[in-house]
């Protein structure tokens, strides 16, 4: 796939990826330990695949996105002649007027 080639979409589809399967053992791990009787309540529902359905799509959504962001927010700039990057943060100097004396 040639979209793939491209280091920025392959490593957010990689994060998206792991994202996904942390939603997926999460809803796992809900229904398995049943806290506050969730899954005997999603069960004893008549469309319980549409709740499971909801449920999981909030998890993909919400751990896809923590995922994908995390990967965005440490990304390292790359340095001319330097073997490592150095965080984008590094690029921010920011001046603090000092206080007036009373």
């Amino acid at each position: 796939m040639p979209l793939l080639r491209q280091p920025l979409l392959r490593l957010l589809a990689v994060n998206l990826t792991a994202g996904i399967a942390i939603a997926v053992l999460m809803l796992g791990g809900l229904m398995a330990l049943n806290p506050g009787n969730l899954r005997d309540l999603i069960l004893a529902d008549r469309d319980s695949i549409v709740t499971l359905g909801l449920l999981l799509f909030g998890l993909l959504i919400t751990f896809g996105s923590a995922a994908m962001g995390t990967a965005i927010m440490t990304l390292h700039h790359k340095e001319p002649g330097s073997p490592r990057g150095k965080p984008v943060c590094d690029k921010i100097h920011a001046k603090v007027p000092a206080r007036a004396q009373h």
